[in-house]
């Protein structure tokens, strides 16, 4: 027979050797989530080649045609292929996402780094000002400062990453008040080096691991948020193919033409599902305090 004891000793020894493959192995939602993502950046990169249609190109004769072999998902007002449009708007939304939330995470760890680590009133300034901005909601800010700026994709993605730097800057200041009184910080100044190096090389790298796991969760809501301010009118304009605003224009048609806004809908929930999966993953993954 097996010893018992053996087979415990060799799940421990694999737990150690490999603990990143071992948690994301047996973590059944988050497997779940990187195939669904998986899935549609495939959809997405090889979308040129899985559908014959241009994304944008006008076709009356064929409006409102409903799923076939010819079109998978349907066709939309002008006769655009659904299934092209969205194939070519999950690229627009994946990078869009991504883009904003490492802008937004690279200016708040490098704010918040300078706000901990010199402290005094150059603390109380910045702290005072992200609190400002954290006193609205997110998309209620999002909304005012994209329609202050004017409806385009870009003032979106600007809005977007406005609103997500204070709650980067938040966490990187606080992992900065533990750092700054860490030994290697404190010979870093007795040896002479000024703040900024200081900053760069040994505050900020010891502090991106909250701010990764925070970043994994903003992916998700920084794609819905783009999605709600094209379904708002504020986003990306026609004929740009974007979720939110195909589910903009196509809830109007929902009891005739139900295929128009569904297939949209459902691959937003999809992707902003599946990251949130990877999220809640990689939180338990490298998060030393999680232990479900």
């Amino acid at each position: 027979m097996i010893n018992p004891q053996i087979v415990t000793e060799a799940k421990e020894k694999n737990t150690k050797t490999h603990p990143i493959w071992f948690k994301l192995k047996h973590n059944k939602m988050t497997t779940i989530g990187f195939l669904v993502l998986f899935l549609i950046v495939c959809l997405a990169i090889l979308a040129p080649i899985l559908t014959p249609y241009d994304p944008a190109k006008i076709n009356v004769a064929e409006k409102f045609q409903g799923p076939s072999l010819q079109h998978l998902f349907g066709t939309d007002e002008v006769g655009r292929d659904i299934l092209t449009r969205i194939l070519f708007g999950a690229r627009l939304s994946l990078g869009v996402g991504l883009l904003v939330i490492f802008v937004a995470a690279c200016i708040g760890i490098f704010i918040g780094a300078v706000s901990g680590y010199f402290g005094g009133i150059i603390d109380q300034i910045i702290m005072r000002v992200m609190d400002m901005l954290l006193a609205f909601p997110t998309l209620i800010l999002a909304m005012a400062l994209t329609a202050s700026l004017g409806p385009s994709l870009h003032n979106a993605m600007m809005a977007i990453a406005i609103v997500e730097i204070p709650i980067y800057v938040r966490l990187a200041r606080s992992e900065t008040l533990v750092l700054r009184e860490k030994l290697f910080v404190k010979s870093a100044v007795v040896f002479g080096i000024k703040p900024i190096p200081i900053i760069l090389k040994h505050i900020i790298p010891n502090a991106v691991s909250p701010v990764i796991i925070q970043a994994t969760l903003d992916v998700g809501n920084a794609i819905l948020m783009i999605a709600t301010l094209g379904f708002l009118g504020l986003g990306a304009q026609p004929p740009t193919p974007e979720w939110g605003s195909m589910i903009s224009t196509g809830w109007k048609y929902l009891l005739d033409y139900w295929w128009y806004p569904t297939f949209p809908g459902i691959f937003l929930f999809l992707t902003s599902g599946a990251l949130n999966l990877i999220g809640d993953g990689v939180r338990d993954i490298l998060d030393p305090k999680s232990n479900r």
